[in-house]
C-alpha cells in the first residue's frame, strides 16, 4: 500500500533521471566560467554549463534522430538548447529540497532568451552527476507569474518546484506530438509596437473544402496538440465526427500574458450539395475556461455580424449555431475581448 503522506520532493526522487558527467564537461565548464568576472558569477556559470551539458545528453538519448544545437548568453547567464524549432533552459540547482527554483527575469521576459520549456537541473558536482527533476511550458510560468504574483528577487522569479512537472515523458510527447506554435513566445518590441486594434492572423484566406480533400494550411493543427486531454474527451459530443476538423491557436496579446485559446473548425459535405461548418473556441495552456466576456463573431464577406456569442465566468468553450453554404461563399471569424484585442481569420468554401 502507498503512503498518502508521500510529498512531491519523494515523487521527483522516484521519478528522476540521472545523467553522467566526464572529465571534459567539467573542463569546459571551468573554461566558460572564466569568461565572467563576479567570483559568485563564476560559480553560477558554471553550475549552469555542467545543467547544460547534462540536460543536452539527456535529449539526445530520447531523440537521436535530430540535432541538438548550444547557444549560450554568459553575460546573462542563460542557456538555452535548441531541438528542431523547439527551446528548452536548463534550470541548474545544487539541491532538489530547496523547493525553489530561481529563474533570470530576462529569460522569460526578453523575447531572444524566452523558451517553450524551463527545465529544473540539480547538479552534484561530487558524485559528478546531474539529475533531471522537472520541467515547466512557458505560457504556464506566465500564468503561475500572474496567478500568484510570484516573487522576483535580485532579477530571479522564485518559482515552487511543485509547479514543474516532474513526469519527463510529458516534455518527449510535447516534441513528438505537438508544435512549437502552440507555445507562443514574447515578439520582439518592434513587434510588439505594431499591436494594432485590429490584427488579422493570416492575410491568405483559408479554404476549407480543400480540407475534405486532405489539404490544410500553415498553422491548422490537430484538435488533440492544443487543446487538453479532458477537453478533448468531450468533444465527440459536441462536435460532429463527420468530416475534417482543425484547430489553430489564436493569441489574445499581451494584455493577457500571451494567453491563448484554440479555434476549432469542422467542416463537413451535406446532401443538400452545400457545406456544413461547426465553430467553437477552446482554453489552451491547461486552462480549464476561456476568459470571461471573450466574443465569438460569424461576419459576412461584407463586415455584417451574422452570429455572435461570448463566454461567461466559466465557460469551458463558446460555440456558434451549425451553418451551411455554397462552395465558394466568403465569411470571417472575429474574436474580441473589450475594446483593444480583435483578431480576424478569413474563410472560403
Amino acid at each position: 500500500m502507498l503512503n498518502s503522506q508521500v510529498n512531491s520532493t519523494d515523487i521527483r526522487l522516484l521519478l528522476s533521471e540521472v545523467i553522467w558527467l566526464e572529465l571534459e564537461d567539467f573542463d569546459h565548464a571551468i573554461d566558460n566560467s572564466k569568461l565572467v568576472n563576479s567570483e559568485a558569477q563564476q560559480w553560477q556559470t558554471y553550475l549552469n554549463t555542467l545543467a547544460m551539458i547534462g540536460c543536452e545528453k539527456w535529449l539526445s538519448t530520447r531523440i537521436p534522430q535530430k540535432p541538438i544545437s548550444q547557444e549560450t548568453n554568459v553575460i546573462e547567464d542563460i542557456y538555452h538548447l535548441e531541438v528542431g524549432d523547439l527551446k528548452i533552459c536548463p534550470i541548474a540547482i545544487e539541491h532538489v529540497l530547496d523547493e525553489v527554483i530561481n529563474i533570470p527575469k530576462s529569460a522569460i521576459d526578453k523575447s531572444e532568451l524566452a523558451v517553450h520549456f524551463y527545465v529544473v537541473v540539480e547538479v552534484l558536482e561530487e558524485e559528478e552527476q546531474v539529475i533531471i527533476r522537472g520541467f515547466l511550458r512557458y505560457d504556464e510560468l506566465m500564468n503561475y507569474c500572474s496567478q500568484f504574483n510570484l516573487e522576483l528577487r535580485d532579477g530571479y522569479y522564485q518559482v515552487p518546484l511543485s509547479f514543474f512537472d516532474a513526469e519527463l515523458n510529458h516534455l518527449l510527447f510535447y516534441y513528438y506530438f505537438s508544435e512549437p506554435l502552440a507555445i507562443p513566445l514574447p515578439v520582439t518590441s518592434a513587434q510588439s509596437s505594431r499591436v494594432s486594434l485590429q490584427k488579422s492572423l493570416d492575410n491568405t484566406r483559408t479554404k476549407l473544402s480543400e480540407w475534405l480533400e486532405g489539404v490544410f494550411e500553415q498553422g491548422w493543427q490537430t484538435i488533440d496538440t492544443l487543446i487538453n486531454p479532458e477537453a478533448n474527451l468531450a468533444l465527440s459530443t459536441r462536435i460532429t465526427q463527420r468530416g475534417a476538423k482543425k484547430a489553430k491557436l489564436i493569441d489574445l496579446g499581451v494584455q493577457l500574458g500571451y494567453q491563448t485559446v484554440a479555434l476549432l473548425v469542422n467542416i463537413t459535405e451535406e446532401s443538400d450539395e452545400k457545406f456544413g461548418v461547426l465553430i467553437q473556441v477552446h482554453p489552451t495552456g491547461g486552462e480549464r475556461f476561456l476568459p470571461p466576456d471573450l466574443k465569438l463573431s460569424l461576419l459576412s464577406k461584407a463586415g455584417k455580424t451574422l452570429q455572435e456569442v461570448t463566454s461567461r465566468l466559466q465557460d469551458n468553450y463558446i460555440q456558434l449555431k451549425f451553418f451551411k453554404g455554397e462552395s465558394g461563399k466568403r465569411f470571417s471569424v472575429e474574436l474580441s475581448l473589450g475594446e483593444n484585442i480583435k483578431v480576424k481569420e478569413d474563410f472560403e468554401l
